[in-house]
């Protein structure tokens, strides 16, 4: 969501100069001229926008592109959303009661049915692995998704005091975490393509589906069954990261504006994100749902 702080400048070497002052006179003393560099300081539209969508790497200033670099920033916004989640739940169970449920109870109680009658409506075989999975996703891609209406500049803002370049905290809109969650689905659908039709009958489905069993339809049954599979992956993860890419992307546009306009454009894009949000969490789970009952039932 938009904020009024426009002052976070990209420039390393402009950072760098700023803190040369201060290296000698320890952490407090490089914190305050990190401060005071961004508040005194005004970065041009392009490395305004340029800071907001670049992740905290390690190692610092590798390739992008390079497959070998960590997100920080995506990896402990995940796992601080994920501690919560469980948490969440686990103190509505501490909470339950036989008796007039709270409004926790009330709410988790809703959570779950709502999940549970999507699975059963959607996936016929054994369910007791694939409800608790599919809230499993639904409540961390939601944390995720909620993540991108929390003000643009604050956390970057506050990160970058305390000594960090970058900071991006909408896991979602980092192709690696939804193309993460994405691969994880796709070795699902092949340990469910198993579990339901064994190794042989697994096996003849990708070598003779669609086209028939003759042998020379052999590979080109295995290329269109990989084909289908991987493209099952792919569009989960790209259809989750271009939402959600977007919506931020858009926000920080937003925040370029004068302080005054903001909340007009802001808070009109944060209502109709209220809504894409949750439908992003809920078609994620429920395409997981039928990919995997795609692969457990026999065709």
């Amino acid at each position: 969501m938009a904020s009024g702080n426009q002052q976070v400048e990209t420039s390393t070497a402009a950072a760098d100069a700023a803190l040369q002052a201060s290296n000698s006179s320890g952490w407090w003393a490089e914190t305050k001229a990190r401060a005071s560099y961004v508040w005194n300081e005004q970065a041009d539209a392009g490395a305004y926008v340029n800071h907001h969508i670049t992740n905290l790497r390690s190692p610092a200033g590798a390739d992008p592109m390079d497959p070998f670099v960590w997100h920080l920033d995506t990896m402990m916004v995940s796992w601080v959303l994920g501690l919560f989640f469980l948490g969440f739940l686990y103190m509505a169970a501490r909470r339950a009661t036989s008796g007039i449920p709270g409004g926790l109870q009330n709410f988790v109680e809703l959570l779950i049915d709502f999940v549970d009658n999507s699975v059963k409506e959607s996936f016929h075989g054994p369910r007791r692995f694939v409800g608790p999975l599919a809230l499993t996703i639904f409540g961390v891609v939601l944390l995720w998704n909620l993540m991108d209406l929390v003000p643009v500049d604050y956390v970057p803002t506050i990160m970058y005091i305390v000594g960090f370049d970058y900071f991006r905290i909408v896991p979602s809109a980092d192709i690696n975490a939804p193309f993460g969650l994405s691969i994880t689905v796709l070795a699902l659908i092949i340990i469910y393509g198993i579990k339901g039709k064994g190794f042989g009958g697994f096996g003849a489905e990708m070598f003779t589906h669609p086209f028939g069993a003759n042998p020379l339809l052999w590979i080109p049954n295995l290329a269109l069954n990989v084909v289908e599979m991987v493209s099952k992956s792919v569009s989960l993860a790209m259809r989750l990261f271009g939402n959600l890419y977007a919506a931020e992307l858009i926000f920080v546009l937003i925040a370029l504006l004068p302080w005054w306009i903001q909340f007009i454009p802001g808070g009109a894009w944060a209502i109709f994100h209220i809504l894409v949000v949750p439908l992003q969490a809920f078609l994620f789970m429920t395409l997981t749902i039928v990919y995997l009952s795609l692969a457990y039932e026999k065709h």
